[in-house]
């Protein structure tokens, strides 16, 4: 597993946390499956302490559920937790625009571009990893801009629950969103309009929430 590989042994608890999100959310750990603190404690070269804090980080952030003394597995994929995620994440990102767009420099745009660049290179090439990378690090540069810190960690909370159901309907032939949106989106950032911008943002997120029907 690429994601599953031995991590530094600093900040444990937190590389764990990523190793075993991530993994779960390329689909390298499938919905339903059991996890054992034991078994991704060898495979990460970790003891188990910071595993079990990962799980109980996971749990809460709903990519895994546990019953007492029974068992962890991964949540299965249900299409009501992405609608309620995917508007929860479209809001934060909303209020990040609305604050980031006045104070947006030359070299913001330039970096938003280049991320659209990548974009559009990855949908065409039918890489699903390198076109959800490029999409964060568009977006990244409005929530960066916009200091707002709760609105970043709530975004970065719910937004895995959203990638795992994308990179499914993905995998299933589907297509990634357009990088046309995203030009529109940095064509109103370079206007300074924050309204255009917000409702060009409203409308990214908001496909999001219809993929999960």
């Amino acid at each position: 597993m690429e994601a599953m590989r031995p991590v530094p042994r600093r900040l444990l608890r937190d590389r764990a946390y990523e190793a075993i999100r991530d993994a779960i959310v390329a689909g390298e750990i499938e919905p339903g499956a059991v996890v054992r603190d034991a078994e991704l404690s060898e495979r990460l070269g970790l003891s188990r302490a910071p595993v079990r804090e990962a799980f109980s980080r996971l749990v809460d952030e709903g990519l895994l559920e546990s019953k007492p003394q029974s068992y962890t597995r991964v949540t299965p994929l249900v299409a009501a937790d992405v609608r309620d995620a995917a508007a929860v994440v479209g809001a934060m990102h909303e209020l990040v625009t609305r604050v980031a767009v006045p104070r947006l420099a030359a070299a913001h745009l330039t970096e938003m571009r280049a991320a659209n660049e990548r974009f559009a290179v990855a949908v065409r090439a039918g890489d699903v990893e390198a076109a959800l990378r490029a999409d964060d690090e568009l977006h990244d540069v409005l929530v960066r801009v916009s200091g707002n810190r709760a609105a970043a960690a709530t975004a970065a909370r719910y937004t895995p629950l959203i990638r795992r159901l994308e990179r499914q309907r993905f995998g299933e032939g589907g297509s990634c969103r357009s990088a046309g949106l995203h030009e529109r989106l940095i064509e109103a950032c370079a206007a300074g309009d924050v309204d255009g911008a917000v409702l060009v943002t409203a409308e990214i997120w908001r496909g999001l929430e219809e993929l999960a029907d």
